[in-house]
């Protein structure tokens, strides 16, 4: 079915695969239920439900994009295509009629891809990496209840819909992390996940609760964004509700200071790393910011800026990740590091308006991320440990698939051409305005201090992607055993999320690229930005070649300083060395400093879990108690010792004295009065009938008188 052309200039997409795209979470989502009640009495124990149901939603939305970019293409270049809108009504309270549905564009097509790709292959790496576990079923029921619940939130109508699917999420990645909770760092780190997500999550009930009244007491995101643009909504409104789900997103997607979940949730299996903290949950909070960007785009005034708050969350999130890798021993906290620099990297990108470069870094760091992820878990299934100082080096001899993917996925990390990573952060770095040699870059605003941030990281990445490598893969194994290469259920996800990791970047070259035709550049940006009204207006960047080498040369800086020192230095030390004996941190008290406070990762763990955890549970809780107990209980006991001697005195005064002293005198007088009467009882009729004449005489006195 082709575009038809609405009534103002518009062309309405349609077709079957975008009308009925909530089939792609359903499938996952049955998969859970069926693995959850029958699992255990299928061959695989539910595994083969799971890949089925995942792999079914893969071909519908590599369908649904095909599809979506068919329509694009026949509403012709210059039209703006609007988004597929399907909607049932969920209910009616006071008037308002709350719905339910989906909303697909090219974002939504673009997400749904990368998470039915990369579950899919996590799902097949997984029957071989937690082949054996006591809750294998268990496993594979909740990765296929995580998919179902991100993709109902990335295909979500509305942003109350959103909410569910942005709690799911959090809850199956508080399973899953847990995943083997006997051990108490797991569990811990599953409850500090689901914790800390808590705090975040707040500013997004509060940032969607604004918006709907400031809204007109509307959830739908098409109206949320067409009123923000349109002026419709007060700025006021808009800033505020801008901070608020700003709050979700440093929490969800491990922004600095609340990024400190996120290492510590490399407790669960490392499938669930890869697919929970490369491609998904994570990116969550960059779904949320691109898909109301008008509200954050007109909130936080990006364009003709030079700063505002997501752009400077981003650029600190960069830098405090990238440093904090330097000093991890454990391969995967290398990698979390990584993922929280990369997350600083996409919402910098959208905070300087580079919105298409924002998503499509997203979309080339699931693949090398997701690689880089997996490959870890490879070498850990070889030496039984993650610790890269003491159980690692030299592997490269026993896992060449492992190393040669691990290394194509680190060069493309780095931002190396022509490799996947390079296209994007250049993009990002071009978006940002604050390139004026030869010309500019243009772009919403002249963010040049953030463009310094973006440079500089990329130098730390490519250094300490370097190291990562060098203890790894270099020198001589420091573990026990004989280490193995991983089986084809490991290596065959491996190389294509490698071979993705090459070529992902190719979809969006930049124009002017003499190599290949003008049509084929930019695509990406060209199926992905929306076009129609509920898309604010944004300036568009152009590729800088100076920007472009000077980039490249400060990523092959930061590995050939770091080369020089591991291959160079420390190699030449010993072979079985991971660091050079006297190096600068025995050397400087600079340095050490430096190195204490990193590995105290910016002492924010201590901030959270010593100063404010544990002034709850100690002085505040002691203080508290003294309250309650000199305090409280002191009021409430005097009240009661008051209120019994107020008992004794109403009882032994007024009740026992004046009350029953009144009753009994009332009962004295007719006793003594029975008791006369009593004695006048003689049984003489002529006392009697002298009684009764004075009686009568008495009385025919009064009658006279009276009368």
């Amino acid at each position: 079915m082709f575009a038809a052309e609405a009534t103002e200039g518009i062309f309405q997409a349609s077709g079957w695969f975008l009308e009925n795209a909530w089939l792609v979470p359903a499938f996952p989502a049955l998969s859970f239920l069926v693995i959850l009640f029958f699992g255990k009495r299928f061959p695989k124990g539910g595994s083969e439900v799971g890949i089925a149901a995942v792999a079914m939603s893969f071909v519908f939305a590599v369908a649904t994009g095909i599809q979506w970019i068919s329509q694009v293409n026949s509403a012709g270049d210059d039209a703006a295509v609007d988004a597929v809108s399907s909607t049932w009504t969920w209910w009616v309270n006071g008037g308002i009629e709350f719905n339910i549905g989906t909303l697909v564009d090219g974002l939504a097509v673009v997400l749904i891809f990368v998470v039915t790709t990369v579950s899919l292959l996590v799902h097949v790496y997984s029957t071989d990496y937690v082949a054996g576990d006591s809750r294998y079923t268990h496993f594979f029921a909740f990765l296929s209840l995580f998919t179902a619940a991100m993709l109902f939130f990335v295909l979500s109508e509305n942003t109350l819909q959103m909410i569910v699917g942005w709690e799911l999420v959090g809850v199956c990645s508080f399973v899953l992390i847990g995943h083997w909770w006997e051990e108490k760092p797991n569990s811990d780190a599953a409850l500090k996940a689901f914790l800390t997500n808590r705090v975040g999550d707040i500013g997004l009930l509060i940032g969607v609760a604004v918006l709907f009244f400031a809204a007109d007491q509307t959830f739908s995101v098409l109206e949320i964004n067409k009123m923000a643009i349109s002026g419709e909504i007060s700025h006021l409104a808009l800033l505020v509700g801008a901070c608020a789900l700003t709050a979700a997103v440093i929490s969800k997607s491990g922004q600095f200071f609340l990024h400190t979940w996120l290492p510590d949730a490399m407790a669960g299996p490392t499938p669930v790393s890869a697919l929970i903290h490369a491609a998904t949950m994570v990116v969550a909070g960059v779904y949320l910011i691109a898909r109301l960007y008008g509200v954050f785009f007109e909130g936080f005034s990006i364009a003709g800026s030079s700063v505002n708050l997501l752009a400077i969350i981003g650029g600190l999130t960069t830098l405090v990740g990238a440093s904090l890798a330097f000093v991890q021993r454990d391969i995967k906290k290398v990698l979390a590091y990584s993922t929280i620099s990369q997350l600083g990297y996409m919402v910098l990108a959208l905070g300087v308006g580079a919105w298409t470069a924002a998503i499509f870094h997203l979309f080339t760091h699931a693949f090398f991320k997701a690689c880089l992820f997996l490959g870890s878990g490879s070498v850990s299934h070889a030496v039984h440990s993650f610790d890269m100082k003491s159980d690692m080096g030299g592997l490269r001899r026993w896992m060449p698939h492992t190393y040669k993917t691990f290394v194509i996925a680190s060069v493309a990390l780095a931002g190396i051409p022509p490799l996947a990573g390079f296209w994007s952060k250049d993009e990002i770095l071009a978006g940002t305005g604050g390139w004026g040699l030869a010309g500019g870059t243009g772009g919403n605003g002249a963010y040049l201090v953030i463009l310094i941030m973006g440079l500089a990281t990329a130098a730390l990445t490519a250094a300490y992607m370097t190291r990562c490598v060098y203890l790894t893969f270099f020198g001589e194994f420091r573990g026990h055993g004989t280490p193995h290469e991983s089986g084809p259920r490991i290596i065959v996800p491996l190389w294509i999320l490698a071979v993705l990791a090459i070529v992902a970047g190719w979809i969006n070259l930049p124009k002017g690229f003499q190599l290949v035709p003008e049509g084929w550049t930019e695509r990406f940006g060209h199926y992905v930005e929306p076009t129609a009204d509920y898309f604010p207006s944004i300036a568009h960047a152009k590729p800088s070649w100076t920007l472009a080498v000077v980039s490249t040369l400060v990523a092959l800086g930061g590995i050939a300083v770091a080369a020089r020192y591991y291959f160079g230095r420390v190699r030449a030390e010993s072979p079985m060395a991971t660091e050079v004996g006297r190096g600068w941190t025995k050397r400087s008290r600079l340095a050490s400093a430096g190195h204490t406070l990193l590995a105290k990762k910016y002492y924010l763990d201590h901030l959270y879990t010593g100063v404010i955890a544990g002034g709850v549970k100690g002085p505040i809780a002691k203080a508290a108690y003294k309250f309650n107990q000199e305090g409280i209980d002191k009021v409430v006991n005097a009240a009661g010792e008051k209120s019994v001697q107020a008992g004794h005195v109403v009882y032994d005064i007024i009740d026992q004295k004046v009350v029953d002293g009144i009753v009994n005198s009332s009962g004295v007088a007719p006793h003594l009065a029975g008791e006369e009467m009593r004695k006048m009882q003689t049984g003489k009729v002529q006392s009697y009938a002298g009684i009764v004449f004075v009686a009568a005489a008495l009385l025919a006195i009064v009658f006279i008188l009276v009368l």
